[in-house]
């Protein structure tokens, strides 16, 4: 019984992987004309607005990081030794900081998916 579960899913990731290089073939070519679009709109100014777009959202994310860090630092300082209120403020404030990391490696891999998708795709 398993073995025939297995040759089925087998089977099945057989045609499905085959099946996907046919898809694929196809992807790409000229963009249609969309009705309702202006016809000065391309490529490379819907991908600027996009990079724009994402590079403003992570700027704002990082902006929010560091608020994060300064009223965590705050809460520290003015916890004046309560153990409770210290852990929590120094755990905000590592929190913060990874969270601030996470963005700006997300804003690097933006960068560089965008630089060599455009080599490639132009």
């Amino acid at each position: 019984m398993l073995k025939r579960i297995t040759q089925s899913f087998a089977t099945a990731g057989a045609l499905s992987i085959s099946m996907a290089s046919t898809a694929f073939a196809q992807f790409g070519g000229e963009t249609p004309n969309i009705g309702g679009l202006p016809s000065e709109v391309n490529e490379s100014g819907i991908r600027q607005l996009v990079i724009n777009l994402l590079t403003s959202v992570l700027n704002f994310l990082a902006l929010i990081a560091v608020v994060v860090v300064v009223i965590a630092g705050i809460r520290l300082i003015v916890s004046q030794g309560e153990d409770d209120a210290k852990d929590k403020a120094k755990k905000t404030i590592l929190y913060a900081l990874i969270g601030l990391a996470v963005v700006l490696f997300a804003r690097v891999i933006v960068g560089l998916v965008t630089v060599y998708l455009a080599d490639t795709v132009n």
